[in-house]
């Protein structure tokens, strides 16, 4: 979304709060193994829809094509139809913003939960997570009057670097449907509609307004569409929003392929399809092709491609009102879907509640990474603690707002620094320093906003007093923490990262700190991953958190000072150079006019796995407090039809002294394939509790069609018959069983 503004106790035990524990267990295997489905579209109310279209003037019916307000259409009151009432976004209910412009409404009531991000989401692998997401912002937007979510995001993280990384999902196409579809079910059981955005093939912000993707057949339909597809076909999706780029030539608004042939066609979407802001080129084009509602930024609504334009290309002749009825009756259908006509009892609301405050922290604090913990560094023992030195601008940062899109304006932010002020002992003194300045150089700060890759480049020179200040605070403490990373004015919509260098000059100032206390324990507040080698060597502990959430301090803080047991794992690769990483391996981002994915169906783990390139930290990696040992691995049994489910058994066993989750894992491989295949890929798994000295057996379901590959000559999904092996582990690199099967 285009935006004009840029807002810039010392016996603390090691276990779970008992409402976290009953979270845990409703999260094992069954609930992971929920197929979620939605609501389809109903036709009950097409006689009363017909009618109404037959009593509306031309003008009419051509008002509810576009924008009429900065969020809305225009309704036909005296016909009782309403405006569809649209609201940004990914983090919670935006702020009300003027009707004709990008100036907030100034209203005093507009507070809202801010929710974790995308990343943050994915993170938990915990699809009732992804439900409870959906549910409670469903509320919130309830609460607000709106009907329709402009979210969830769900395109792919191709590039470390993207400016979005943050607010999508993952680099795999499994995870990102699995999380997707329980997050728009949940949203859409409370009487709104998820816009689920950007179809499709929208994978950077360079050059985003005018970039020519190019993509091979099997790769769009392995990687890029499938959680679209899961979207209208599983979760019945009721909106999507056409992207900014090209793609083969053909802007996303107004491609005939996506649109009509592909959307509609082959997966029966019903619903209506609304452009990103300002992303329409053409009039009848556009309409023809499949667009239903242009929204923007403004230029008088009534210039809209599908305003006064599209009137004189009726009166014309060059499109029927025949043509205009259809999306029309589109419009009013989901309208009546959602309640927001045909007198159904509809979903109130409530919003900023602490019920809503409660669920973002139960998915702040199951999004949290452990990434190393030598001798045990974490959880925080607070015994002999007198002092702990707080380091870093991260610590006291804001996220809620910031950057170029879409924020959420909160009542509660709690911060790192908050939540340790809240959870420790007051015994205990915090020595805290700021440490590194967020700088940019003015210069050049305003390519933020300027779609390029050149995204804002940073001051990363140290402040002399800042560095010695946070020095002097770690070597008079006991434990130092450091929160360092990013935050949601460097990581931008509008601009991808140049590099994957820490800005702010964070990494000298790591290493100054940890000189004169080797017990630093360093925090990244982050959506996307960075260059961290070098000081994930030199910690004892690394933990990274997200942008996540009105509660992010304090489950940040439950999870440093061991009231809940980590359990997150990483939605995507981190490497340890960009060169690694696909996209930048084959040259192939940005582009130019035109970018090419080179890399094909080899995304992401895909790419590491298969290249046999070691990463940093690989994709589904997370540590515990506890340990876990997966036995008795095993299939239902060892020849399947292609109709059939798999059904993989697998004992996980808490070897440890905590309750835990851990995330099973199942990986698929096929050798000697007549195509092209991956090393290796995620086709399966399932979040389970298993407390200390207990086990619990997940079963995680595999149809036998997800193990098809796309025939591009026979234009279908192919189960190639064969030995295939299924990987049982708790990453793509930490595979701990292995276990064959044929299919037939």
């Amino acid at each position: 979304m285009k935006n004009k503004f840029i807002y810039f106790s010392a016996a603390l035990t090691l276990m779970f709060f008992v409402s976290c524990k009953n979270e845990a267990q409703n999260s094992g295997s069954e609930a992971a193994q929920k197929e979620y489905q939605g609501k389809e579209i109903g036709s009950e109310h097409d006689a009363e829809i017909d009618k109404l279209i037959s009593q509306m003037t031309l003008e009419e019916k051509i008002g509810m094509l576009h924008g009429n307000s900065m969020f809305a259409n225009a309704g036909v009151k005296r016909l009782g139809i309403p405006e569809l009432k649209m609201a940004d976004g990914p983090l919670g209910v935006r702020e009300e913003i003027s009707r004709d412009n990008w100036a907030p409404a100034g209203w005093t009531n507009d507070f809202a939960t801010y929710y974790p991000a995308g990343g943050a989401l994915a993170a938990t692998w915990n699809a009732e997570m992804a439900h409870t997401f959906g549910t409670s912002l469903g509320e919130e937007l309830r609460a607000r009057d709106k009907d329709m979510l402009l979210s969830p995001a769900i395109n792919m993280v191709r590039t470390p670097l993207g400016g979005r990384t943050y607010e999508y999902m993952s680099e795999d196409p499994f995870l990102n449907k699995k999380i997707a579809v329980p997050l728009i079910v949940g949203l859409q059981e409370k009487d709104v509609m998820a816009c689920v955005k950007h179809y499709a093939a929208n994978n950077q912000e360079t050059n985003r307004d005018y970039v020519d993707v190019q993509i091979d057949e099997r790769t769009l339909r392995e990687i890029y569409l499938p959680a679209f597809e899961a979207s209208v076909k599983e979760a019945k999706a009721y909106s999507i929003m056409g992207a900014y780029n090209k793609f083969r030539g053909e802007y996303l608004c107004e491609n005939d392929y996506m649109l009509n042939k592909i959307l509609r066609d082959e997966w029966g979407f019903k619903g209506i399809v609304v452009s990103d802001w300002a992303a329409v080129h053409s009039t009848a084009k556009t309409l023809k092709n499949g667009l239903d509602i242009e929204m923007g930024t403004p230029k008088p609504f009534n210039e809209f491609f599908l305003a006064d334009k599209l009137i004189a290309a009726v009166k014309s002749g060059e499109v029927s009102e025949k043509e205009i009825d259809l999306h029309v009756k589109r419009i009013l259908r989901v309208l009546f879907q959602v309640k927001a006509m045909g007198g159904g009892e509809r979903t109130k609301g409530s919003i900023a509640t602490e019920a809503h405050y409660k669920d973002a922290y139960k998915i702040a604090a199951e999004a949290v990474v452990l990434l190393k913990n030598e001798n045990n560094a974490l959880p925080l023992k607070l015994d002999g603690v007198k002092s702990i030195a707080i380091i870093g601008n991260n610590a006291t940062k804001k996220n809620a707002l910031g950057g170029f899109g879409a924020g959420v304006k909160t009542k509660r932010e709690i911060t790192p620094l908050e939540g340790l002020k809240n959870r420790l002992p007051s015994s205990i003194k915090i020595n805290y320093a700021e440490g590194y300045l967020e700088r940019y150089d003015e210069k050049n700060k305003g390519n933020l906003g300027n779609i390029t890759s050149n995204g804002p480049v940073t001051i990363d020179k140290l402040d002399p007093a800042k560095v010695q200040e946070a020095v002097e605070a770690a070597k008079k403490s006991d434990v130092a923490i450091i929160f360092a990373g990013s935050n949601r004015d460097y990581e931008t919509e509008a601009s991808d990262r140049r590099d994957l260098h820490l800005p702010f000059g964070q990494e000298e100032l790591i290493q100054k700190v940890l000189a004169v206390n080797p017990k630093t324990i360093v925090v990244f507040v982050a959506g996307a991953p960075f260059e961290i080698e070098n000081i994930s060597k030199k910690s004892p502990a690394v933990v990274w958190s997200w942008f996540n959430g009105s509660e992010g301090g304090n489950a940040l803080a439950d999870v440093l000072l061991g009231k809940v047991n980590p359990s997150g794992k990483l939605p995507w690769t981190m490497p340890k150079d960009i060169m690694d990483s696909p996209a930048h391996a084959t040259n192939s981002f940005p582009g130019g006019k035109t970018v090419n994915y080179a890399e094909g169906i080899l995304i992401g783990y895909r790419w590491f796995d298969t290249k046999n390139i070691a990463p940093l930290y690989p994709f589904g990696y997370g540590l515990s407090y506890t340990t876990f040992a997966f036995e008795n691995a095993k299939a239902d049994k060892t020849d399947y039809a292609q109709n059939e489910t798999i059904s993989v058994s697998v004992e996980v066993k808490n070897t440890g002294k905590v309750d835990g989750k851990e995330v099973v894992q199942l990986y698929a491989s096929k050798s000697n394939s007549k195509v092209i295949r991956a090393a290796q890929e995620l086709k399966g798994f399932s979040k389970v509790l298993v407390k200390a000295g207990s086990s619990q057996t997940v079963i995680i379901k595999v149809p036998v069609k997800e193990l098809a590959y796309y025939d591009v000559a026979a234009k279908k999904w192919t189960v190639e018959p064969g030995k295939y092996t299924l990987k049982v582990g708790n990453s793509s690199r930490d595979i701990k069983k292995e276990i064959a099967i044929t299919t037939k």
